[in-house]
């Protein structure tokens, strides 16, 4: 399985990104050493969606609280870049892709990283990395 994350990332071109505590979502929990990711410079923080592809090179989960009843779970990652995007793939070209049940790679990503806005990482189909391959 493959992995993405949409948070905030202060240089677009460091050769490697460590993100602490990060909210998981659809399977995104199951990161772990040496699977890809594909990273979103996340637009609310002022970034510009698709930016890099690379390979986790750290994983750690983040302890539950025991006063909390509720809670997402949490991951720290570190990454190491293998790609820079080639073209633009952000919020304005997937809010298009809104039939959920269309079984698209695009409405996959729209979905998961879009119809909310908080930042994440999320498990990825291979459908949806093979597709997110071709920005590359």
């Amino acid at each position: 399985m493959a992995f993405a994350i949409k948070a905030e990332v202060e240089d677009p071109l460091a050769q490697t990104f460590s993100f602490a505590a990060q909210k998981t979502m659809y399977g995104g929990k199951l990161i772990a050493e040496g699977d890809t990711i594909f990273v979103f410079a996340s637009e609310n923080e002022g970034g510009q969606g698709l930016i890099a592809r690379g390979v986790v090179t750290s994983s750690e989960p983040i302890p539950r609280r025991p006063d909390l009843e509720r809670q997402t779970p949490r991951v720290s990652v570190s990454i190491r870049r293998t790609a820079l995007v080639a073209r633009r793939l952000g919020r304005d070209e997937l809010k298009r892709f809104k039939d959920w049940n269309d079984g698209r790679p695009e409405t996959e990503i729209n979905f998961k990283f879009y119809r909310q806005a908080t930042n994440k990482i999320v498990g990825i189909s291979d459908e949806a990395a093979a597709f997110l391959d071709g920005f590359f």
